[in-house]
């Protein structure tokens, strides 16, 4: 009857396959700088850094909000003067004489046959 063994994992894993991470991890050693505890000297740097990229992020998100209400208060202006384009067009059609004629006419107005005169008085001297 066959016995259970123990298989060592280094020898399953292949010697020549070797993922990134652990490339990194022996390239670098960040063991090393936390053998006596944590390094203080990088606090300071590390916290800088750390704020720098907070408010990179934040104003970011800010740009890229502001960017998306400009298009969107553009596109509002493009329908307001198509709108006031349009109003003004009706406007200028109503306001024809032909027009205010026939909107007269059915009020019982109806339109002057006479022309116009002007009326001069004389100042007495």
């Amino acid at each position: 009857m066959a016995s259970n063994t123990y298989k060592n994992p280094a020898s399953t894993r292949s010697t020549g396959k070797r993922s990134f991470f652990s490339l990194l991890e022996s390239f670098i050693n960040v063991e090393k700088l936390f053998d006596n505890g944590l390094p203080i000297q990088f606090l300071m740097p590390l916290l800088y850094v750390t704020v720098l990229c907070i408010f990179y992020i934040g104003n970011l998100h800010f740009a890229e909000k502001n960017i998306r209400k400009i298009s969107k208060l553009r596109v509002e202006v493009e329908d307001l003067r198509a709108d006031y384009t349009t109003l003004k067009a009706d406007y200028m059609f109503t306001s024809k004489q032909s027009e205010v004629a026939k909107k007269a006419e059915k009020i019982g107005l109806a339109e002057s046959i006479d022309p116009p005169y002007k009326i001069v008085l004389h100042a007495n001297d």
